[in-house]
């Protein structure tokens, strides 16, 4: 099953939008990156844990 990480989801004082969907290791590494680069988080085991805990199933979007 895909997974989503959203920004929305965490606290932050940039309001970020983001979200991220795809295979979990993928949001995984995705999402770790984009909080060290864009959120200043270092990107660390812990990190990568914390976002895996927070990780939702991507629920599709029928039209």
């Amino acid at each position: 099953m895909r997974k989503v990480a959203d920004c929305r989801d965490y606290p932050s004082d940039m309001n970020c939008s983001l979200a991220i969907s795809g295979e979990e290791e993928e949001v995984l590494r995705a999402a770790s990156e984009h909080a060290s680069s864009v959120h200043g988080h270092e990107n660390t085991p812990e990190l990568r844990e914390q976002i895996r805990s927070m990780l939702k199933d991507d629920v599709p979007q029928h039209a």
